[in-house]
């Protein structure tokens, strides 16, 4: 069993970060999906073992445009989503998923938490932990090719 914290669009919010921050030693991996990626940049240098930053929109400098994640028998498409329009839909997005042979797709992006099965692509969106009113992050088990995703507030 492989475990993840996956947040986005941090935007440069910290405090949220570091609310959470205390469970990035705890899981298997934490993924960024952009956003804010200089955010977990001090994490991911003491852990790149287990730091999976993306580049958003608004990130120019750090951070990977995309990712396959695979561990216990899933396959993880993780990117920001801007690029695949996921503020109109997912269609494409899940498009570029099962292209990688990815059963699970994790963007961020449109700020607002959700999952949804996109053509038999499992697509998350953790929200934005930078939200002022209703910050979120997921909490993603990966276990025999199994996903259990949970959208967590941040309060």
């Amino acid at each position: 069993m492989k475990t993840c914290v996956v947040l986005s669009d941090s935007h440069g919010r910290r405090r949220n970060v570091e609310k959470i921050m205390p469970l990035f030693a705890e899981n298997d991996f934490v993924i960024h999906l952009g956003d804010g990626s200089a955010d977990v940049r001090d994490f991911s240098r003491e852990h790149p073992e287990k730091a999976l930053v993306m580049k958003g929109n608004c990130d120019f400098s750090y951070g990977m445009d995309e990712y396959v994640l695979e561990t216990e028998g899933v396959r993880v498409l993780c990117c920001h989503g801007h690029k695949y329009g996921v503020k109109t839909g997912l269609a494409r997005l899940a498009a570029r998923a099962k292209e990688l042979d990815c059963s699970v797709a994790l963007y961020g992006h449109t700020h607002r938490a959700d999952i949804a099965r996109i053509d038999g692509v499992l697509c998350i969106d953790p929200g934005s932990l930078g939200d002022y009113a209703s910050p979120s992050y997921c909490y993603l088990v990966l276990h025999a090719g199994a996903v259990t995703p949970t959208i967590v507030p941040v309060v």
